[in-house]
Formats: C-alpha cells, structure tokens, sequence
C-alpha cells in the first residue's frame, strides 16, 4: 500500500510531501517505509519494522492521522486493505 500526501502550495512557497509505504519483507514481516520533504527534492526517509501486519497497519494509521492534523491532504492511495 502507498499513501502520498501534501501540503497546499502558495504560489511563492514550495509544497512539502510526506509518503507512506506498507510492504511485506521476504521473512513474512512488514515494513512502514516514510519519506517527507520539499515537493521536487529527494526528501528524507524512516523505515519501520514490524512482526505482524495489525500492527504496521497501526502505526500506518497514526502517521497519517498525525500528518493531517498538521495540514497535510492525502492525494493518492494504492493498493487493498489500507486504513480507512
């Protein structure tokens, strides 16, 4: 699953991004992969490993929550059985 958000763009201000990645590893695990940055720069990234998928979709959840409350829109989503 891939979520991307960002920010509003004024017209003398670059947007920011803030990306969400939810992927199963080769050893049945899942992995929360988060990239943020300036709208056309590469950005920074986190990467988060967890046992089982409940708990990766969690914290999936919570980064989205936590990245709308500060203004961020979600502009695309892909793939099945994200957090509504």
């Amino acid at each position: 699953m891939r979520i991307f958000m960002q920010t509003a763009q004024p017209s003398e201000e670059v947007g920011q991004f803030y990306q969400l990645i939810l992927q199963e590893d080769l050893l049945g695990g899942w992995t929360v992969i988060r990239q943020w940055g300036k709208l056309g720069q590469r950005g920074r990234f986190r990467q988060e490993y967890f046992d089982d998928l409940e708990s990766a979709q969690q914290a999936l959840s919570a980064y989205r929550e936590r990245q709308s409350e500060l203004g961020f829109k979600t502009t695309f989503v892909e793939g099945e059985g994200g957090p509504g």
